[in-house]
């Protein structure tokens, strides 16, 4: 099952510098997590400046309990970066000009 996140930083004025601080243990979670195979794509949100205000990812999971699992551990999520955090099932169709869904 592919699910779509999207999840906005806090709006206050520590977010960014949080943010940078919880950045590489994201990193390094999310490379984890695409190694078993969980990450379809994700990146950054920016504003009109383009500096971040959030993230968004495609993911795979057999269940929503499964990336609830994965949200509970996410450093983004344990270290008080996404405030708002929005999760909607999906089809990923198309993927690098290939069509890879139905």
């Amino acid at each position: 099952m592919q699910f779509m996140i999207i999840a906005y930083d806090g709006k206050d004025q520590d977010a960014l510098a949080r943010r940078m601080s919880v950045r590489p243990r994201h990193l390094e979670n999310i490379t984890s997590v695409k190694e078993r195979g969980r990450v379809i794509c994700a990146g950054g949100i920016t504003d009109s400046t383009g500096s971040p205000v959030g993230s968004f990812l495609i993911m795979e999971f057999d269940t929503r309990e499964m990336l609830d699992e994965y949200l509970a551990s996410e450093p983004y999520v344990t270290g008080n970066v996404w405030k708002d955090i929005k999760i909607e099932t999906c089809n990923v169709v198309i993927m690098n000009d290939e069509i890879v869904g139905k």
